[in-house]
């Protein structure tokens, strides 16, 4: 129907007030390009292909608009009258309906390339140039245990700082505060990136740092510092029920003095146990210290050299020195930390790390030179003189040193008195 001007005018209810019974009726006629209106602009109207489309015609500076809902019955009245009150009140508010929608639209799409996951997986594979292949890996995987699991999936934007204080304090009731905070702070790097690339408005990791309990400085770290009482960690940790991989990792940190990271991730490929002097040979890129050109040499000691042979008869010759008892991995770090905190009730007294500390005090006591010691245990050194021998040509000294450290072990743990020897 036209009016006088000769332009369409709207057909059907008024105010409001059309019914399923009239829509159905006009649908079935299927005019192309009439239109029924229910009123305040909302109307459905027939495309040139037959369908319905509900529409809503609007003004907002001085334009004539129109904002379409979706198709009948696919959308019902009922709805189609909600998506006009929200029209409405985005024109109250001198918003364009279509251009929010645009907006949504483009959130949405965004959102849909910007899941945690996905920004997360970006920023580890810029850290990779950074990190050494070891604690990218170790990043990975605890992303891929603690993390996708919880969060992985949702739009990083929508990120609360609970949603991350949840998963923060899942993981700190496994007791492993090293590793609960190591992850948050891969969180907090993660969001900062979210945040430079216009992903999310707030650091969602940053408040999630209540959660943890504050580290008490200690100071050092706990050490027994005498053979009696390194003999009696060593019996009773043999009494103890532990798993073989465990047990084996625990006596490899005592026996070299090694860093508690390096002998979880032991692979045999750096032992040679068939040399004249045996070695464990670490990569540099395992090492804390990248400030040298060589890989760290620990001569095994003739007293402890028989129970890896024995370890390497037993579980082959091939990947990790301490599998996983579930398998396709190492063991951790937290299952021998845990040992010595909770199996052998040393909390507070002495840890994994402690036995580098006990053989830096004791060799000193014993006369070993300071500069041998420090080689010893790979450590950074802040004098000249020890810096020119990080070539390795004290290595036989180190030898000497790892000979000596063994034996006393040995002796301790038997019980035996061990007699002083100062090294000339």
């Amino acid at each position: 129907m036209e009016n006088r001007t000769g332009r369409k005018k709207y057909v059907g209810g008024i105010g409001g007030k059309l019914s399923d019974k009239a829509i159905k009726a006009f649908v079935a006629k299927g005019t192309s390009g009439k239109k029924l209106a229910d009123g305040g602009g909302l109307h459905l109207f027939i495309t040139p292909t037959g369908s319905a489309t509900w529409r809503v015609k609007y003004r907002i500076e001085g334009k004539e608009k129109l904002y379409s809902i979706g198709t009948y019955p696919l959308v019902s009245l009922a709805s189609a009258r909600v998506e006009l009150a929200s029209v409405k009140a985005q024109l109250l508010e001198h918003r364009d309906p279509v251009d929010v929608r645009r907006v949504g639209r483009a959130t949405a799409s965004a959102n849909a390339n910007s899941t945690f996951k996905a920004v997360a997986s970006e920023w580890l594979a810029k850290k990779r140039g950074e990190w050494s292949d070891v604690h990218y890996t170790k990043s990975v995987r605890a992303f891929e245990r603690d993390v996708y699991p919880a969060f992985g999936s949702l739009p990083i934007g929508s990120i609360t700082p609970a949603i991350v204080a949840k998963a923060i304090e899942e993981i700190q009731k496994r007791d492993v505060l090293e590793t609960a905070t190591r992850i948050l702070q891969h969180l907090n790097g993660v969001f900062r990136f979210a945040q430079a690339k216009g992903l999310c408005r707030d650091n969602a990791a940053g408040p999630a740092r209540e959660i943890l309990p504050r580290k008490k400085d200690k100071g050092r770290m706990p050490a027994l510092l005498d053979f009696s009482s390194l003999g009696d960690i060593l019996r009773r940790a043999e009494m103890a029920r532990l798993s073989p991989s465990v047990r084996m990792a625990h006596r490899l940190c005592a026996f070299s003095a090694g860093r508690i990271s390096n002998v979880v991730q032991a692979d045999w490929r750096e032992f040679d146990l068939d040399a004249a002097q045996p070695v464990w040979s670490i990569p540099r890129a395992k090492m804390k210290f990248k400030g040298r050109e060589i890989d760290h040499r620990i001569p095994l000691c003739p007293a402890f050299v028989d129970e890896l042979r024995n370890w390497q008869n037993t579980f082959g010759r091939k990947g990790f020195v301490f599998p996983s008892p579930s398998g396709g991995n190492h063991i951790s770090r937290e299952s021998i930390e845990k040992v010595y905190r909770v199996s052998l009730g040393l909390a507070n007294k002495h840890t994994p790390h402690g036995w580098r500390s006990a053989f830096s005090t004791l060799a000193r006591e014993q006369g070993f030179e300071r500069d041998v010691v420090e080689l010893a245990l790979d450590h950074a050194h802040d004098n000249e003189v020890v810096r020119a021998y990080d070539r390795g040509e004290r290595f036989t000294q180190r030898t000497a040193l790892f000979k000596w450290w063994g034996e006393q072990l040995v002796f301790a743990q038997r019980g035996a008195k061990v007699i002083p020897l100062k090294v000339a």
